[in-house]
C-alpha cells in the first residue's frame, strides 16, 4: 500500500497531517496530482475555528481539506474520456448526483441528494500530493493560465464571476466593491477587466495596500467621499463581499437609483430601514453563491484571452508541511490568498 500525506482540520484552530493511501480511479474518474491548493475562508470560518460539523453543505467529514485545487491528470479510471494523463485541470470543487434539475444545469453547488460531496469537505481535497475526481467535475486549464490561476479559479474566483453576471457588470457601469479580501479583489479585477470603473472598500491596511498595488481604487467608506466619486449619483452595481452588516448596508445605501447589488459574503445578520434604502430607490438584491460548472469554464476562457492572471493575489505560498503555518497566516485575515504549492 502506497501512502501520502494530507491535511485535516480537526477543530480549534488545529491542522494535522495524516497518512492516506494514494487514490486509484474508478469507473468515470480521475486521480490528479496537485499542483497548486489554496485556502478558503469558507474553511476557516466553517471548519477551521469552531468546528461545527454541521449539515448540508458545511458538514465536514474529517477529510483532507481544500475544495480550491488545480493540477495534472496523473491517471484515468474506465470510462472516462475526456481527459487524459498530463492534461492540466481545474476542480469544480461540489461533485452531486448528477441527476437532478440543478446538476443537469451545471449548478452542482446546489444538488439537493444526499450523493453530493463536496471536495474537502465530505470527500478527500486538495491538500495532498493527490485527489481521486469525478471527471464530469473537472474543467480545462487553458494556456497561458498557471496552476496558481486554477486554484484561484476553483472557488474564490469564481463566486466573484458569478456575482458579476447576476448583476450584469458592463462597461457601462461604476462598481462598488465592499470587502477587498481575495473574493472581492477577484470581483474588482473581473469587474475591470468586463470595462466598468471600479472603487472598493476596505478597512485592514494591509489589505487596502494590496488593493492599491493591483491598481483598484480604494475608498476609505465614507459616504461622502463614493458620493463625491459618483457626482452624487450612486454606484450602478455594488458587490459586498465582506459580510458584515455596515458594509451591506453602505452598499445599498451608496447605489444608484434601479442599481443592482448582490450579496456574497457569507454569514451574519442584517436589519436597515428597508422603504427608503431598497423599495423606494428601486434596488434589485441578489444573493449570489459560488458559480455554475459552464460559468467556471467561461472564466477560464476569459482569463486567457484578456491575459489575467488572478494568481497576482497571491502573498504567501506554503509546501504542504506548512500547513500550518499557512492556515494560522490565513487565518489572521492580513494577508492576499494564502495557497499551498506542490
Amino acid at each position: 500500500m502506497t501512502t501520502m500525506p494530507g491535511v485535516v482540520l480537526p477543530g480549534g484552530r488545529r491542522v494535522e497531517l495524516r497518512e492516506f493511501e494514494v487514490p486509484e480511479p474508478g469507473p468515470g474518474q480521475v486521480v490528479i496530482r496537485i499542483r497548486a491548493s489554496s485556502i478558503c475562508g469558507s474553511d476557516l470560518r466553517a471548519i477551521y475555528r469552531p468546528h461545527e460539523q454541521g449539515e448540508g453543505a458545511e458538514a465536514y467529514r474529517g477529510v483532507i481539506a481544500g475544495h480550491e485545487p488545480c493540477g495534472e491528470i496523473e491517471a484515468v479510471g474506465p470510462g472516462a474520456t475526456r481527459f487524459a494523463p498530463g492534461d492540466r485541470v481545474v476542480v469544480y470543487h461540489i461533485a452531486g448526483c448528477g441527476l437532478c434539475a440543478d446538476c443537469r444545469s451545471g449548478w452542482m453547488i446546489s444538488c439537493s441528494s444526499a450523493a453530493r460531496a463536496a471536495y474537502g469537505w465530505q470527500r478527500n481535497g486538495g491538500h495532498a500530493p493527490y485527489l481521486l475526481a469525478e471527471e464530469r467535475t473537472l474543467v480545462r486549464l487553458p494556456q497561458p493560465l498557471t496552476f496558481l490561476d486554477g486554484a484561484m479559479v476553483a472557488c474564490g474566483l469564481g463566486t466573484a464571476y458569478a456575482a458579476c453576471r447576476r448583476v450584469g457588470v458592463s462597461g457601462s457601469d461604476r462598481v462598488l466593491v465592499t470587502g477587498l479580501g481575495p473574493v472581492g479583489i477577484g470581483a474588482a479585477l473581473l469587474c475591470r477587466a468586463l470595462g466598468a470603473d471600479v472603487v472598493g472598500v476596505e478597512t485592514m491596511p494591509e489589505r487596502r495596500a494590496l488593493a492599491e498595488r493591483l491598481g483598484i481604487n480604494v475608498s476609505d467608506g465614507r459616504e461622502a467621499d463614493l458620493a463625491k466619486r459618483t457626482e452624487g449619483r450612486g454606484f450602478e452595481v455594488g458587490i459586498e463581499c465582506s459580510g458584515s452588516a455596515e458594509a451591506r448596508v453602505l452598499a445599498l445605501r451608496s447605489a444608484r437609483r434601479w442599481g443592482r447589488v448582490a450579496f456574497v459574503g457569507e454569514g451574519g445578520t442584517l436589519t436597515f430601514d428597508v422603504s427608503p434604502i431598497l423599495i423606494h430607490p428601486q434596488l434589485t438584491l441578489v444573493g449570489s453563491w459560488v458559480c455554475s460548472l459552464p460559468q467556471m469554464e467561461e472564466l477560464v476562457e476569459l482569463l486567457a484571452r484578456w491575459n489575467l492572471h488572478p494568481e497576482v493575489m497571491v502573498t504567501d505560498r506554503f509546501a504542504l508541511e506548512e500547513a500550518e503555518a499557512a492556515y494560522r497566516l490565513a487565518d489572521g485575515g492580513r494577508a492576499g490568498k494564502v495557497a499551498i504549492t506542490f
